[in-house]
């Protein structure tokens, strides 16, 4: 009987021209065929000549063409890895990106600075879609209490399964950007959010593996990028503890304004800017005396 089973490496050879011509991640097929096979990258290629079963290889075609289409390897996957920890994610959620890595860093860093080390402190994400930034810091961090919002039912639903998955303690409460913490007068040492930050006029420039999978509510504010730290630099002083620390993930183009908005907020807070690996503007981060806590 006739065997016209791919070899790993005829399969891979093939999604990888197929991506490359598409324009897509070459490295995509890969991390289909790792997903499709429940193999490490190690092993996938200590097996390159080993042949392909029909069934898998029907899958791992399937993936591949719906990638070439647009869809986002994590969609077709289900998971991102963020901070090591693999996190559910669907078209609910932004996938999380290692930039926001470097932001939960920084927050961190600045918390350990302010506060000793041992203190036990509140702290709340605000729009925490997948929870990758509630969790980790939950699990980074045994001694911060941490709160997580999010407007969406179905991004909270997808956190909630991760903190359970991840084995993280983290509370999840439903409004909007700050509302439902200011109803239940929670004060925080450390306020954190990755709000939508994408200016409308700028959504065109974007991928279509962004646009038209992602949430476009969790990409864009619908005008100039800047409403959302606008209304949560508003409503700071109503949750800030009498000294905390605030953490917001930027645009590149973004920093100076979001500092401009702090500084007139809380003329006397230490704010800094954090560029990310590639030396961009990534997070403004500030250290505030909140006079009006209380």
């Amino acid at each position: 009987m006739q065997n016209n089973q791919r070899t790993i490496f005829e399969a891979l050879k093939w999604a990888s021209s197929l991506l490359t011509e598409a324009g897509r991640d070459q490295n995509a097929a890969e991390l289909l065929l790792m997903h499709v096979l429940g193999w490490s990258r190690s092993e996938l290629l200590a097996r390159f000549h080993d042949p392909l079963p029909e069934e898998k290889d029907r899958l791992f075609s399937e993936f591949v063409t719906q990638h070439k289409l647009g869809v986002p390897v994590q969609h077709l996957t289900g998971i991102e890895f963020f901070y090591g920890r693999p996190f559910e994610v669907n078209k609910h959620v932004l996938i999380p990106r290692p930039e926001t890595e470097e932001v939960v860093l920084a927050a961190l860093n600045m918390t350990g600075d302010v506060f000793p080390h041992d203190q036990t402190l509140k702290a709340v994400d605000v729009g925490t879609g997948s929870g990758a930034i509630a969790i980790t810091l939950a699990l980074e961090k045994e001694s911060l209490s941490v709160t997580a919002t999010d407007i969406s039912l179905d991004a909270l639903a997808v956190a909630k399964r991760n903190q359970q998955a991840l084995g993280a303690d983290v509370h999840f409460l439903h409004g909007d950007l700050l509302e439902p913490v200011i109803a239940q007068g929670i004060k925080v040492d450390l306020f954190i959010s990755n709000p939508p930050y994408i200016a409308v006029e700028e959504m065109d420039s974007l991928s279509e593996v962004v646009t038209k999978h992602e949430p476009v509510h969790a990409l864009t504010d619908g005008r100039d990028g800047l409403w959302f730290y606008q209304r949560l630099v508003r409503d700071l002083h109503n949750v800030l503890s009498e000294q905390a620390v605030v953490v917001f993930e930027i645009g590149h183009t973004q920093a100076q304004d979001v500092k401009a908005l702090l500084m007139q907020s809380f003329p006397a807070a230490d704010v800094r800017i954090v560029k990310d690996i590639n030396e961009k503007d990534r997070a403004v981060c500030a250290h505030i005396q909140n006079e009006k806590s209380g």
